[in-house]
């Protein structure tokens, strides 16, 4: 009788390997971050290779020594691949493909794999899809010969790996499809901000460093129901949902993409209709994980990107997330925030604390309105309700007395 033999997809075991260039840089934790986003998209971590460098070598990023005892490691431990802490030029790729002899991945690489297995709408795939080509156009120079070698990142899955023998004229044709695609979606975007400011909505980007705890908080608030993973990345593609704070008043909630050190810049760009979203919206909700030993570096991070994508001049509530983890009485500050509220997504504790600086932010937002309008007038207290914070109604013999406050836009059509 045949034995019968079970097929398994073999994980890929790789080496990571990094350059420190100066003393007490945080290399070792950057290399931490990376092991778990390899793990993310799927591998096994077999062993690292740090070199201490003035500068990075040109042509294979590590020295000749350190690129012979990265080979001896890669044999000692089985190891089917290696990947580095940074994006490698061009001909680092193809020079230290050629010396290793296996397949070499960078930071981009891996987080450009885990993007694509992750986006779910259309227009999260656009952006993967992007994002890989333009990365891909960057390193078809000289590299014919080692095309089908290019498609590796761990696993070869997402909507860019579909035809890795694209010449760089198709890959540039198929960058101008997807830029005219996102343009649409982007446009579709901005009707719906139109809609917004007409009905007076505000709204309140939830932004943070990935695995801090946005798609939980959102959840929590709002019961989205979107997946919620002690991962990284876990969710990709943004939501948006109607928040009713305790006073009556209406705020719309938007998840992003999670940040991290060293985002490639392709990803920055071809998200940039979904980071947007920040950009445009009236509150920064900014998620920090206080559990974290990396926490200070996080929030560094996540204020350097907003920088990039020119978000500036917002209200920023700092929401430091996982108290629940945390023994004692901590101490947290960030000095570049307007408000701070320490709680945990998870259990809810605290959570009212950030609904009541919410209402607090949009009552600042509103002018305050004491007046005794007609009988025939009830129209305008229809919008006052609707898109104003209505505090008393009273029923008086020459019409009704209402005290409220309105949005400031709204102020002069109903005075």
């Amino acid at each position: 009788m045949a034995e019968l033999i079970e097929l398994k997809e073999m994980q890929e075991r790789v080496i990571l390997f990094a350059v420190s260039l100066e003393d007490g840089s945080d290399t070792k934790e950057s290399l931490d971050e990376l092991e778990e986003l390899v793990k993310t998209a799927g591998a096994e971590v077999v062993g690292r290779v740090i070199q201490n460098r003035e500068k990075i070598h040109p042509g294979t990023y590590l020295g000749k020594g350190k690129v012979d005892q990265l080979k001896e490691l890669m044999w000692e431990q089985d190891a089917t691949g290696v990947v580095c802490d940074d994006e490698l030029s061009p001909a680092q790729l193809k020079n230290l493909e050629d010396a290793l002899e296996t397949k070499v991945m960078d930071r981009t690489m891996v987080i450009l794999d885990i993007f694509a297995a992750r986006a779910r709408t259309r227009e999260g795939k656009l952006q993967v899809e992007l994002a890989q080509l333009k990365y891909r156009a960057a390193r078809l120079v000289g590299l014919r010969s080692s095309l089908s070698r290019l498609g590796g990142g761990i696993g070869t899955r997402g909507p860019g790996e579909k035809k890795l023998e694209m010449d760089r004229r198709l890959i540039h044709e198929r960058i101008g499809q997807l830029k005219a695609e996102l343009k649409e979606v982007e446009c579709h975007r901005q009707v719906q901000r139109r809609q917004r400011e007409r009905a007076h909505v505000k709204s309140a980007a939830i932004v943070g460093y990935t695995n801090a705890g946005k798609s939980t908080l959102l959840n929590y608030l709002t019961n989205a129901g979107i997946l919620a993973e002690d991962k990284l990345f876990a969710t990709l593609d943004p939501t948006t949902r109607n928040l009713l704070l305790p006073g009556g008043q209406s705020i719309l909630l938007t998840d992003t993409v999670g940040f991290i050190r060293k985002l490639p810049h392709h990803l920055i760009e071809a998200f940039k209709s979904t980071l947007e979203e920040a950009r445009y919206s009236d509150i920064i909700l900014h998620v920090a994980d206080c559990s974290n030993p990396q926490m200070d570096m996080q929030i560094y991070t996540v204020y350097n990107t907003l920088k990039q994508l020119e978000v500036t001049d917002k209200t920023v509530v700092t929401v430091f997330n996982k108290i629940d983890r945390m023994e004692g009485e901590i101490i947290l500050k960030d000095m570049s925030a307007d408000y701070q509220v320490k709680l945990s997504a998870k259990t809810g504790q605290g959570v009212d604390k950030l609904l009541e600086t919410l209402e607090t932010i949009l009552r600042n937002d509103r002018i305050y309105l004491e007046k005794v309008y007609g009988y025939g007038e009830a129209g305008k207290i229809q919008a006052i309700r609707k898109f104003g914070e209505l505090l008393a109604e009273e029923y008086q013999e020459e019409g009704i007395l209402v005290k409220a406050y309105v949005p400031a836009e709204l102020y002069g059509q109903v005075v």
